[in-house]
């Protein structure tokens, strides 16, 4: 049985990541399941969206972190397996966001190769779509959660860029990373690229089984 493909989601807040994902999932008519990251429903999970919404919930960035990546590996084994079944699985955040939302609080010690050392052997993704928009896009109303202001954004949109270019070879980038600016693009103009795109890879790499890691 061919494996199912892992197709990635990612970008900064308030550029569609999960009304997209939402959309790609339905649109593969029954072929994927979508996993959302954090994962609230873990316990490590749990722990996080208190840390989020709660201003007076406080860790250190460094545990923090680890969490987030620790709530990675908790469901790391059930995508692998979802795969393996010939099922495709999309994701909204994963292994970048991680990175680039530690890495943006400028904490002493924690440099890009730091954050990115928990997550080693998670599965990479097979495509993975990068959703940005226009420096005035980040000027829009953000919610009240941790890391939703305009100045926050702007520091992760820099982070993001410094680990593709750190991290990811330009042949990688070329064959498995679609940007996609969303300025101005309707919901329905941007599924349409993104739904586009995931088919054409998934037929082109049908009989690709061999699974990729960070």
């Amino acid at each position: 049985m061919t494996r199912g493909k892992l197709i990635l989601i990612e970008g900064l807040d308030r550029t569609g990541k999960s009304t997209q994902t939402a959309k790609l999932v339905e649109s593969l008519n029954g072929e994927a399941s979508l996993v959302k990251f954090p994962d609230r429903s873990t316990q490590i999970g749990g722990l996080i969206h208190q840390y989020l919404t709660e201003p007076d919930f406080h860790l250190p960035d460094q545990a923090i972190h680890l969490l987030f990546s620790a709530n990675r590996w908790e469901v790391a084994q059930t995508i692998k397996k979802t795969l393996a079944q010939g099922k495709h699985v999309v994701l909204d955040r994963y292994v970048y966001s991680g990175i680039a939302y530690s890495a943006a609080k400028q904490t002493p010690g924690m440099d890009l190769r730091w954050c990115a050392q928990p997550d080693k052997g998670l599965l990479k993704p097979d495509l993975t779509f990068f959703l940005s928009n226009a420096e005035s896009g980040l000027r829009q109303g953000f919610g009240e959660e941790r890391y939703e202001s305009t100045e926050f954004q702007a520091k992760v949109r820099e982070q993001f860029v410094a680990i593709f270019d750190t991290f990811e070879e330009a042949a990688y980038k070329k064959s498995h990373i679609v940007f996609l600016d969303t300025t101005n693009q309707s919901i329905t103009q941007v599924h349409e690229l993104v739904h586009s795109a995931t088919t054409e890879f998934i037929r082109k790499n049908a009989e690709i089984d061999e699974f990729m890691y960070f």
